[in-house]
């Protein structure tokens, strides 16, 4: 069976210009054209889309979820691994409504009283709310900064294109890693090394690590929630994947 461009749209709430968007870049093809011109999509096509909207749910851009998309990562790994986050952040929406109804009633329990407001556990104004992360930058600066500072003047010269193009590489080697890690794959087989040195060469086009501090580049990956969450939007449990790998690589090739 498939369905129209319109049909589609009407059914996923994205727009046909949109899709037709999607279509450009390779995202999201057609099944078929048919002889009017006109897009026809089939089931596998209302899959991708459904991907691709709860990739954007997320927050990963468009070259991101193409990467993954079209990577050999398990899609039904993947896709369980979205309905995992989509249920935690459902508890949690669930956890805040309760939260401000409490408020709520304490509130208008008290309206017609002395305006004072009576709070039995004040730890329950905060529950459901997401606990303040750690600036990852501040760490970086904090344990690094000489490295911090050639970084910043390294980025500062690169072009918009530079940026795009060096973050499509670290997207691609993340891709790569996961990969390797859904396969099963040692973090000390060398064809994960040779990943690794891609990604320590990468590194020194910043800054030079020596073992220690590759380590604790690697530790910061794994860590940090920010870091964590860039990885665990390709495959959970990568951040900590890749910083055993760093370790490998660090007492092989820089100790």
């Amino acid at each position: 069976m498939a369905w129209s461009i319109a049909e589609v749209a009407r059914m996923s709430g994205v727009t046909s210009r949109t899709l037709r968007h999607y279509d450009e870049i390779g995202l999201l093809p057609p099944a078929r054209m048919g002889s009017n011109g006109h897009r026809y999509y089939e089931e596998a096509e209302l899959l991708r889309l459904q991907q691709i909207l709860l990739m954007r749910e997320l927050d990963l851009g468009l070259r991101e979820i193409q990467a993954v998309l079209d990577s050999q990562v398990d899609r039904v790994a993947v896709l369980r691994e979205h309905h995992r986050r989509l249920r935690a952040e459902r508890d949690r929406l669930e956890t805040l409504v309760r939260t401000v109804g409490r408020t709520l009633a304490e509130l208008e329990d008290h309206e017609e009283g002395s305006g004072m407001t009576k709070i039995n556990r004040p730890e329950n104004l905060f529950e459901g709310f997401e606990s303040a992360r750690p600036d990852a930058e501040a760490e970086v600066r904090e344990r690094w900064p000489a490295a911090w500072e050639q970084t910043q003047q390294v980025v500062a010269a690169m072009s918009a294109e530079d940026m795009e193009r060096w973050q499509r590489e670290v997207t691609a080697q993340m891709i790569r890693l996961a990969e390797f890690m859904v396969a099963g794959t040692p973090v000390a087989d060398p064809a994960v090394q040779a990943e690794m040195d891609v990604h320590y060469q990468g590194i020194c086009r910043f800054w030079t690590p020596n073992a220690e501090a590759y380590k604790g580049l690697g530790r910061t990956y794994s860590d940090d929630p920010q870091f964590r969450a860039n990885y665990d939007k390709i495959a959970e449990g990568l951040a900590d994947y890749q910083r055993e790998a760093m370790v490998v690589y660090a007492d092989a090739r820089l100790g």
